[in-house]
């Protein structure tokens, strides 16, 4: 059995570590642009629902999962799922426990990075009396856009992701209890204050008392959001992007959180605890996440405006500028909380990705702690490399559908899978989420943990392969049966995998390499990576059945 020092020093510190493994960039970024896209209070209906018949529960099996290997010293997911699948080639499922953190941090430290540039932006007064277009500029001028040269070389880009890299792997080197912990005990709380700031100030503004005079009062963005439409619940296209936030809020189907629960004690509370986490993350999410970006941005730029260019980048491309109107000084204190409650966000996940690197390595090969998240650290670096000199190219793209989309879902299925139909793991499962729990779950969970989620992430797994074009299914099936075929989306995981979306697939055009190569060289690379990886997987349980250790 391995064994392993490592544990939570609290129940409060478990929670906001837990929490902050959740609350990411997506909460404030991601949330209300999904909402936009999708309708408004459209949205949120399908988004409640995901949250409850398919979020709570991949929370409970993922704090089971990581529990129950823990009883074993397993704390990463290959062997935890080796050992509950009854089959040799689960273990190899569990890889993607490991892969997608390895991958998704590469570019997520790149984008916590620019949280932290922005801040220093914000206070050295960068974006004073720039305009929307200026603000704009000054982030492609950041990340080296538009330069038509084939490697792009953003230098204060890459002086602040390595300050953040560094920072990670400091923080990693110095364990759970005070290096994680301590982290998210500053972070959380921090991050909270700051969006309780921004939220206020965003659903309060009032047209003709701000120094330019915004066009709306901030109540009209939060109209639009909370306004339910039940017509939502019958368009399924409401429904795919409501699950994928749920997905991606939640950082299930990852491997972080079963890494996590893995350093909690056998006795130790998970049901509440989970649900603790959860809710905590869907107040940052839906309360604050809901109150910033879209009240502030409708009050200043309309609701026409918003609804046309919503988009991630709105955080860096727009937000700077709309701070502006508040005056000087109050525009350096909202830039400070927004961009340092974004860099907060970001830290606190990141660290949760390092984290099963480093318990894989540490129980598999007996590495130091140091030299884990040294390890972590030079990994996450090369791998960020082609996100960074390749941005403008799809690179980080590329990462992040295979790695942080589509993946999440291939791995949760498994999850369920073995969770609740191998042989015996339901009762097991079930045991190990309500030992020591200090609420009682309700039993119908037990229903839905077995048939209605596996049935939700069928729908959303199959529905990612053959998204149609727009979205619109009704639309899909009418062009089926007429004989004219079913047209994909290029966001569908058919068009992307054989690039049915590229007029032009040659890796080459007149001597000169093309993007589509830089791309597929891209995902070739993380194949290596998840071949690596799985590789390590195959030594170590070559050695654990030699020392007797594993089943």
């Amino acid at each position: 059995m391995a064994e392993t020092k490592e544990s939570w020093g609290s129940r409060v510190g478990l929670i906001l570590a837990m929490a902050g493994n959740a609350v990411g960039l997506g909460n404030f970024l991601r949330f209300p642009v999904q909402a936009v896209q999708n309708g408004g209070g459209a949205f949120i209906i399908p988004y409640l629902v995901s949250f409850l018949v398919m979020g709570i529960p991949m929370l409970w099996i993922e704090w089971a999962i990581g529990r129950y290997g823990g009883k074993f010293g397993d704390h990463s997911t290959p062997f935890v799922l080796g050992r509950m699948g009854k089959a040799n080639f689960w273990k190899y499922f569990g890889v993607f426990g490991i892969w997608t953190n390895l991958a998704v941090a590469s570019y997520y430290c790149y984008l916590e990075s620019w949280t932290l540039a922005y801040t220093w932006f914000s206070i050295d007064g960068t974006f004073v009396g720039k305009s929307l277009e200026d603000v704009s500029a000054f982030f492609n001028s950041y990340t080296d856009l538009g330069t038509g040269g084939i490697i792009n070389f953003p230098k204060v880009a890459i002086i602040f992701f390595l300050i953040t890299l560094i920072l990670n792997t400091y923080i990693l080197s110095r364990g759970l209890d005070k290096g994680v912990e301590l982290a998210s005990k500053i972070g959380m709380p921090l991050l909270i204050l700051f969006g309780v700031f921004l939220a206020i100030k965003g659903v309060t503004m009032v047209a003709g008392t701000e120094p330019h005079s915004p066009k709306f009062d901030g109540s009209v963005g939060l109209d639009f959001l909370w306004s339910p439409q039940f017509d939502s619940l019958k368009n399924p296209k409401v429904w795919m992007a409501a699950a994928g936030q749920i997905f991606f809020t939640l950082s299930v189907g990852m491997g972080t959180i079963q890494c996590y629960a893995s350093y909690v004690k056998p006795k130790q509370d998970i049901a509440l605890n989970a649900m603790s986490a959860g809710w905590m993350n869907e107040f940052v999410e839906v309360v604050l996440g809901s109150a910033i970006v879209i009240p502030i941005a409708v009050g200043y730029m309309g609701l026409d405006w918003v609804k046309a260019n919503a988009g991630f980048m709105m955080g860096f491309k727009t937000m700077p500028f709309l701070f502006q109107q508040w005056g000087t000084a109050l525009s350096v204190l909202a830039g400070i909380c927004w961009f340092g409650l974004l860099f907060f966000a970001g830290i606190t996940s990141s660290l949760a990705m390092g984290t099963p690197w480093m318990g894989f390595i540490q129980d598999e090969f007996k590495w130091s702690r140091n030299k884990s998240a040294i390890s972590f650290g030079v990994i996450i670096f090369v791998l960020a490399l082609p996100c960074i000199l390749f941005f403008e190219k799809g690179v980080f793209d590329e990462f992040d559908y295979w790695a942080g989309t589509f993946s999440l879902v291939v791995f949760a299925l498994a999850e369920v899978i073995i969770f609740a139909w191998v042989k015996n793991n339901l009762k097991l499962g079930w045991d190990e989420i309500n030992e020591g729990s200090d609420m009682k779950v309700p039993h119908i969970y037990k229903f839905i943990i077995r048939f209605v989620t596996p049935a939700f992430l069928i729908f959303v797994f199959f529905g990612s392969m053959i998204n149609p074009l727009g979205g619109d299914w009704l639309g899909a099936l009418s062009s089926l049966f007429s004989g004219n075929g079913w047209p994909l989306d290029k966001g569908s995981v058919i068009s992307q995998m054989f690039h049915l979306h590229v007029a032009d697939t040659r890796w080459f055009i007149d001597g000169r390499i093309t993007d589509l190569f830089i791309t597929d060289m891209s995902r070739f690379l993380l194949i290596l990576v998840f071949a690596g990886i799985g590789y390590l997987v195959y030594i170590a349980g070559k050695r654990r059945k030699r020392e007797g250790n594993y089943v």
